[in-house]
Order: C-alpha cells, then sequence, then structure tokens
C-alpha cells in the first residue's frame, strides 16, 4: 500500500532534552530541525507549550516560533499547540499575529486545552474553569477583525487557527468549523480502532462550514521513527518510550537517555507495560514497514495530514529518520 501523495507531510519537535545537555542545546536543535525540514520538502513545523518540564524546553512557542521563523523562508510553522487556559486570547492572538508579521502567509495557530503537568505547575499557571469554545471564538474573532477592538498589529494574512482535539474537542471543532489535529487513544493505535473512528466520522457529520474551514479536515499525529532495519527503529523509539514510562510511573518527565542506558536500567513490570504501549502506539521500522503501515492509518483515518512527532536521544539517528520519512512522501 502507497501512501496518498496529497497528504502533507509535517514535524512536530517538543525541544527535547537530552541527559547531560544544557536546555538552550535543545532549543537550538529544534530551530536546526526546522530548517533541516524545509530542506526536505515537509510542509509544516510544529512547536509546542509544556511548563516545568524537566524532559521539555519547549514552554513558549510564540518565542520559539519566532527563531524558527528567522531561520526558514517557506515551510509553515505552527503551534501544536498553545494551551489556551493559561492564556487571554487577546494574547495569543497579538503574539501570533506579530509571528505573522515576520513570516507573512506561514503561521499557523493550533489551540489545545491541556492541564498543567502537576499541581505546582497548574497553580503557577493560575488554572481555573474556562469555556474552551467561547475561548476559541473570541481568539478567532480578534484574528479576522470581528471583535470590538482590532488587533495591533494586524494579521500579515490569515493564521488558522487548529483544535488539538481529544474525544471532548472533537464536537467543540466540528460546532465552530475548525480543522483538528488528533493523536494518541484517537488512532486506535495498538488496540481497537472502533471508538477513535466512530469520533472522527462524528466530527465529520456535525462539522459546520466556516470561512475559515469549509469542511471538515483531520491531521493525525504520532510517533514515526524510520531506520535502516526494524531493530534500530525500535531501539530508537526506546528514549521516548522510557521517558514515558518514568513520567506515569514516578511522576517525573526526564531529559531523554541513551539506548544503551535505558536498556541497562533495571524496570518494574509496570514501567514494562508502559513501555510496551508507547512501543504499540508508534510507527517504527524500515521504510518498507513504515510506509505500509502509515499507508493504512491515514486510508482508515481519512486525514489530509501526517504530524510525525517523533524524538530520539541520538539527533544523527533521528535526522536520518526524518530525511527517510520524507522520502516517503516524494515516491
Amino acid at each position: 500500500m502507497v501512501i496518498n501523495s496529497g497528504i502533507r507531510l509535517s514535524l512536530l519537535d517538543r525541544s527535547r532534552t537530552r541527559a547531560g545537555e544544557a536546555a538552550s542545546t535543545a532549543l537550538a536543535g529544534t530551530v536546526a530541525r526546522a530548517t533541516q525540514a524545509e530542506r526536505l520538502g515537509y510542509g509544516r513545523f510544529w512547536v509546542a507549550e509544556h511548563h516545568s518540564v524537566p524532559g521539555i524546553a519547549g514552554s513558549a512557542p510564540a518565542v520559539l516560533l519566532a527563531a524558527v521563523a528567522g531561520a526558514t523562508t517557506t515551510i509553515r510553522i505552527g503551534s501544536a499547540g498553545v494551551m489556551l487556559p493559561h492564556h487571554q486570547p487577546l494574547v495569543v492572538a497579538e503574539q501570533f499575529a506579530t509571528l505573522s508579521a515576520f513570516a507573512p502567509g506561514r503561521v499557523d495557530l493550533g489551540l489545545g486545552r491541556s492541564p498543567g503537568f502537576t499541581a505546582p505547575v497548574r497553580r503557577a499557571l493560575r488554572e481555573t474553569e474556562r469555556d474552551f469554545a467561547a475561548d476559541l471564538v473570541e481568539l478567532r474573532g480578534f484574528l479576522t477583525g470581528t471583535q470590538e477592538i482590532s488587533l495591533h498589529p494586524q494579521p500579515a494574512g490569515p493564521v488558522p487557527m487548529y483544535v488539538l482535539a481529544t474525544g471532548r474537542g472533537l464536537p467543540v471543532a466540528a460546532d465552530l468549523g475548525l480543522p483538528v489535529i488528533v493523536g494518541g487513544p484517537l488512532l486506535g493505535a495498538g488496540g481497537d480502532p472502533a471508538p477513535g473512528l466512530e469520533a472522527l466520522a462524528g466530527y465529520r457529520r456535525a462539522f459546520r462550514p466556516s470561512p475559515q474551514q469549509p469542511h471538515p479536515w483531520v491531521a493525525i499525529s504520532l510517533d514515526v521513527l524510520v531506520a535502516d532495519t526494524a531493530a534500530e527503529a525500535a531501539d530508537l523509539l526506546l528514549p521516548e518510550a522510557w521517558a514515558m514510562a518514568r513520567s506515569r510511573t514516578t511522576g517525573e518527565f526526564p531529559p531523554l537517555e541513551p539506548v544503551a542506558a535505558v536498556k541497562a536500567a533495571a524496570r518494574t513490570s509496570r514501567e514494562q507495560q508502559h513501555l510496551d504501549r508507547t512501543a504499540a502506539a508508534a510507527v517504527a521500522g524500515t521504510p518498507a514497514e513504515v510506509e505500509r503501515r502509515l499507508a493504512e492509518l491515514l486510508d482508515r483515518t481519512g486525514a489530509a495530514e501526517l504530524v510525525a512527532s517523533s524524538s530520539t536521544y541520538d539527533r544523527a539517528a533521528l535526522t536520518a529518520s526524518d530525511t527517510m520519512l520524507a522520502a516517503l512522501f516524494r515516491s
């Protein structure tokens, strides 16, 4: 099975830190990866928002995207996403309108509502109950010039909005006529795909056209790693899978560790279960294996874009994986 040539390919980079590495190196690595993605022909480069997480340096998407904008010229850039409950809609609109002045016609605004990583972080963010749908409407009004006050600067062209949708977010996106980016359980990776497919079908049935988006639109996001052999690709998954297992069992999300260190680490049965679950939710293997699995997943979900959210300790191996993945979408 061959990947449809009309599918857009993009990367999501969360500025993952490595053991023994400064956070500034992780941020510089994100910018370098964006320039590489542009050379490889990726359609879009996404960054994300995480607060006070030891293994992630990406806490300020608008600031990081300004650096990415300055280092690139053609690739679309965006957030996947800004966590809207942490911000006032006007401030988010001003940030992304300013970004669009530096990269006209290239800026996208992905929005989610994930809470802070821990209770102290949530308190520091002043998290309260917010109406996500109302905030989306207000933010869109600022970006489109329909609110009672206007943005300064005005956006240099449209700034499309996307919803990072869980099961609960899909009805909101459908009602507001917004495109969605889905991942995790909704894809049914490593499990039963039926509930996720029904949720996507419900989004498409309930979709109300908007001036930005006349038709329902879906992107899927997951870890994708490509290597010369299946064993090598499986090894590349281990650093991220181990960090996820640690976060689920100890409450700490650590920097990425070398594959050898992960293999040598003692692990509990619960940690092993989380490792296995992360591996099952990812797509990793040789180019032929990855092409087949992605083609099936894209066909099953009807997605228009693949957002590869891959990370691993070895930066050279990650670059090689990005290169092989891009080649699959050019064939």
